[in-house]
């Protein structure tokens, strides 16, 4: 960890033989850069061949964040997996957009929708805890963020237009 303030954060939400989801918060740019890489690389090196980036909270992300996000898509290839992003926010996605490299990378709406893209030999139970044996969602949740495997909607990333 680096000393003084830190502007990235980075939280094991769910660690489960091949795959992880991870919860992504605050700026990936240049001064957060290696402190991702190292992180995030150490959970796919560790086996994870399938890892879900929650970007609900990432506030920030410039060309060398955007240089991680496809250092670590490459990695999961490289390893008969992928990287799949969750939740961007509309900054993110407008990096996403104005750059073409939407294209290149696996972009869901939900953690869920992303987990539902994951092979179910190894997908891991969502939300962490799994699900109530009645469909309903643990906590009195609406259960918008479950995975469905028979939804169709569940596997079609974002739509891949300009916003407005």
């Amino acid at each position: 960890m680096s000393q003084g303030r830190r502007n990235l954060t980075i939280t094991t939400v769910v660690d489960a033989g091949e795959c992880a989801v991870l919860r992504v918060a605050g700026e990936l740019d240049v001064h957060a850069e290696r402190e991702f890489l190292d992180e995030s690389g150490a959970v796919i090196a560790a086996g994870h061949r399938f890892l879900v980036l929650d970007l609900t909270a990432l506030r920030f992300c410039d060309s060398r964040g955007l240089n991680c996000l496809l250092a670590l898509e490459w990695l999961c290839r490289r390893m008969q997996g992928r990287l799949l992003l969750a939740s961007l926010g509309v900054r993110v996605l407008h990096v996403l957009l104005v750059t073409r490299t939407v294209e290149a990378l696996s972009c869901f709406p939900t953690v869920g929708h992303a987990l539902a893209a994951v092979p179910p030999e190894v997908r891991p139970a969502w939300p962490p805890g799994g699900a109530a044996s009645d469909g309903a969602a643990p906590g009195g949740g609406d259960g918008s963020d479950d995975v469905k495997t028979g939804d169709g909607d569940a596997h079609r990333p974002y739509d891949r237009e300009r916003p407005r």
